[in-house]
């Protein structure tokens, strides 16, 4: 789903530069394990690490906390690079 795909990358763009809240309003539209770690970041970035935590868990992914959001960040943008978001 190629428009899915270019919204998780505008999600992680936005992400990137702190805009949660337009982040979290594209994330929540998507079902794929991407789209959950996102959202999981979305809710780091928040300060909602209880719902973080729900959503790493839906993306399998291992929770770091908020000192650990720039990384996951990074390593998001990796994996779109390596493989498209289903």
């Amino acid at each position: 789903m190629v428009g899915g795909e270019e919204a998780l990358r505008r999600a992680l763009d936005l992400l990137a530069a702190g805009d949660w809240q337009h982040a979290h309003a594209i994330v929540q539209e998507h079902t794929s394990p991407l789209a959950a770690w996102l959202h999981g970041i979305v809710h780091t970035l928040e300060g909602d690490m209880e719902n973080a935590q729900y959503w790493y868990r839906k993306a399998d992914r291992v929770f770091r906390g908020a000192e650990g959001v720039q990384e996951e960040i990074a390593a998001a943008r990796h994996r779109m690079q390596d493989e498209p978001a289903r």
